[in-house]
């Protein structure tokens, strides 16, 4: 994982140095809690929509197929969707007595704060503050142990979320960024890769989710929107493109079921292509087995 020296700043902007020692107290307690975690994976997107939470999931559960021990922490606060991807709505939070337990599932290890709400349409309605306390706690208040990979799916946006992570976590091994072929989606997208700059984080690349229909019958690729625009982002950021990922309507009935897609449907053309990614990406960060 990449280091980075710049001074740490507490969820005000001010220097640890002014908040009496609390700062580094929490910094230190988080450092140590990941200790057993080889390599962090932040996923996010500037646009909504995008299919970020498919990517992010499928991801983890594509390391996991691989023989990697994974962890899946969802910090879209407003809209925990992971829980209802792998039919883990009816979990609540756990405790060993001092630290929270995630939900396993074979290789993986699921936190997300819609284990802790009273139901599925209850509304989370907290200001950034709140949002950075929370994501600090889950991150080091919950065993996560030994892990070869942390998967982070963030909400859209360059908001709280994506902003707490990178502030928390900045020996993180970087970002992969999702967008769709369209045009309309790489302005917003771009938004991220700017937004990754500006805060130094390493982007490891982007995915270009929904690129083409593959057949459920044939396996066959059919654009039915434009292309290109992930290649063209990559290619103008000067980031790695690390694949595309075609529409695929079982990934939707995957989801609803609650079941991993890559689990479930693992020779169609689009899980390939998450096996392909998952390549590039432990190819990129060093391989841990």
């Amino acid at each position: 994982m990449t280091e980075n020296t710049s001074e740490s700043t507490c969820p005000s902007g001010q220097s640890c140095s002014t908040c009496g020692g609390k700062c580094a107290d929490e910094k230190r307690k988080l450092h140590d809690n990941l200790l057993g975690v080889k390599h962090i994976l932040l996923v996010m997107s500037g646009k909504g929509g995008v299919g970020k939470s498919t990517v992010a999931t499928n991801l983890a559960m594509s390391l996991a197929l691989d023989g990697y021990v994974t962890g899946l922490l969802d910090v879209d606060l407003h809209g925990p969707s992971i829980p209802k991807m792998l039919g883990l709505e009816d979990h609540t939070l756990e405790s060993d007595g001092e630290k929270l337990l995630p939900v396993t599932m074979g290789n993986v290890k699921v936190m997300s704060i819609g284990f802790s709400l009273d139901s599925q349409d209850q509304a989370v309605i907290w200001r950034g503050p709140v949002k950075y306390s929370v994501i600090q706690q889950l991150l080091s208040e919950v065993a996560w142990g030994e892990l070869d990979y942390l998967v982070i799916d963030a909400p859209p946006g360059t908001g709280d979320e994506p902003l707490s992570v990178c502030q928390l976590l900045p020996q993180a091994d970087g970002a992969i960024v999702v967008t769709t072929p369209q045009q309309v989606a790489a302005v917003d997208v771009s938004k991220s890769l700017n937004f990754l700059e500006q805060v130094h984080y390493r982007v490891l690349g982007i995915v270009e989710n929904m690129s083409g229909f593959a057949c459920p019958h044939c396996g066959e690729i059919t654009q039915i929107f434009s292309e290109g625009a992930g290649e063209a982002l990559a290619a103008k950021y000067n980031v790695p493109f690390l694949g595309r990922l075609p529409v695929d309507p079982q990934i939707c009935q995957a989801g609803d079921a609650g079941k991993p897609f890559v689990y479930s449907y693992g020779k169609t053309a689009t899980a390939q292509a998450f096996v392909q990614i998952v390549d590039a990406i432990v190819a990129n960060t060093g391989r841990t087995k």
